[in-house]
């Protein structure tokens, strides 16, 4: 299991939650702010079998806005190992 924790552009958040849940990923959204210009992101978290991860990597670069300007990037993608993984 692998954590995928992206940083995207508030304006990319609803085509790419869209592709990420047509493709069965479980997807939790949370409104921050940050980098140079302080514009409104979201940072998605998801576990993600480490069979799919690239696939969900594919769906974020695939569906984000592309970049006004070599500033601005369009998305940030960590992806950590998780060594435990509880579901309530």
């Amino acid at each position: 299991m692998k954590l995928v924790l992206a940083i995207i552009p508030d304006a990319n958040k609803e085509p790419i939650l869209n592709a990420l849940t047509e493709a069965n990923f479980h997807v939790i959204a949370i409104a921050s702010t940050g980098g140079f210009l302080r514009r409104g992101k979201v940072t998605l978290l998801m576990g993600v079998e480490k069979e799919r991860v690239q696939n969900a990597i594919r769906l974020i670069r695939e569906y984000s806005a592309p970049a006004i300007g070599p500033e601005l990037k369009r998305a940030v993608v960590f992806v950590l190992k998780v060594d435990h993984f509880d579901q309530f």
